[in-house]
C-alpha cells in the first residue's frame, strides 16, 4: 500500500481518484450525521482514526514503488461502518502524504481505494457474516481485521498490475508477482494487526460498553440483536 507520488501513469491516478470520490463523498456525509446525532461518540470516533494513522503509519519496505504495514481500518469499520472509514482513512493518507512521505498526492485516489474502500468494506461485510451465524465477538473482530487488511494489499497488486503489466504474461503475470511479494510480509502484519485489533475491542468492552452497546457491536438482549441487524443492513 501507499503506493509512491507519481509512481503510476496519470490515467490511473486520475482514474482511481474518481473511482474513490462517491465513497469519501457519501463517507462524509455519514460522518456529520453521526456526530450530529450522536455528539457523545466524536471520543471514539477520534481514537479509531488515530488507531488508523499509527498502524499505517508504520511501514516495511515491500515491492518496489510501495511498502508493506497494517492498516487500522477495520476497527473503525467495525464500530462506525465502512462509509465513516473512508473518510477518516482519506485524512490519514493525506495527513501521511504532507507530513511523512508516505504515498503521495498523484497516488491518493489510488491508495484511498484500497486502503479506506475496499479494505474496510471487506472486513465490515467479514465480521457481520460471521457474527450472523453465531461466531464469537472476538472471533469475529479477529477476522474482520486480518481480511480488511489482507484486502486492502490485494487491491493494491491489482492496480500496480494493470498499471505495469509483465511484458511476456501481461496483467496476470505481474498480479502474480505483485501478490507473492506483498504476500511474505502482508500475511503475518495482518495476523498481528488481528490480534491487536482484539486486545483494543477487550479494552473498549471494558471501558465504553454503554456505547458499543449503542453501535450494535454488543448485543444485549433478542431486540438489541434485531437493531444491530438492522443498522448494519443500511450500513449508514
Amino acid at each position: 500500500m501507499h503506493i509512491a507520488e507519481g509512481f503510476l501513469p496519470p490515467a490511473h491516478a486520475v482514474a482511481w481518484g474518481v473511482a474513490s470520490a462517491p465513497f469519501v463523498v457519501h463517507g462524509a456525509r455519514s460522518l456529520v450525521r453521526d456526530v450530529r446525532e450522536h455528539p457523545e461518540s466524536t471520543l471514539l470516533l477520534g481514537a479509531s482514526g488515530a488507531f488508523t494513522f499509527v498502524l499505517s503509519a508504520l511501514k516495511l519496505p515491500s515491492v518496489t514503488g510501495s511498502c508493506s504495514h497494517p492498516t487500522g481500518t477495520g476497527l473503525g469499520a467495525i464500530l462506525f461502518r465502512p462509509p465513516v472509514m473512508a473518510v477518516l482513512g482519506t485524512i490519514t493518507l493525506l495527513f501521511q502524504a504532507l507530513l511523512l512521505a508516505h504515498g503521495g498526492l498523484t497516488t491518493l485516489g489510488a491508495n484511498v481505494f484500497s486502503l479506506a474502500v475496499v479494505g474496510p468494506w471487506a472486513g465490515y461485510g467479514v465480521y457481520r457474516l460471521l457474527r450472523r451465524y453465531g461466531v464469537p465477538l472476538m472471533g469475529a473482530v479477529f477476522c474482520g481485521a486480518f481480511v480488511a487488511d489482507l484486502s486492502t494489499y490485494c487491491v493494491t497488486s491489482v492496480q500496480l498490475a494493470l498499471a505495469f503489466p509483465d511484458p511476456g504474461s501481461g496483467f496476470l503475470g505481474a498480479l502474480g508477482k505483485f501478490g507473492s511479494i506483498f504476500a511474505v510480509t502482508q500475511i503475518p502484519l495482518a495476523v498481528s494487526e488481528g490480534l491487536l485489533t482484539v486486545l483494543v475491542m477487550r479494552l473498549l468492552v471494558q471501558s465504553s460498553k454503554g456505547e458499543l452497546t449503542r453501535l450494535g457491536v454488543l448485543v444485549t438482549s433478542a431486540a438489541d440483536g434485531k437493531r444491530a441487524e438492522s443498522a448494519g443492513a443500511v450500513a449508514r
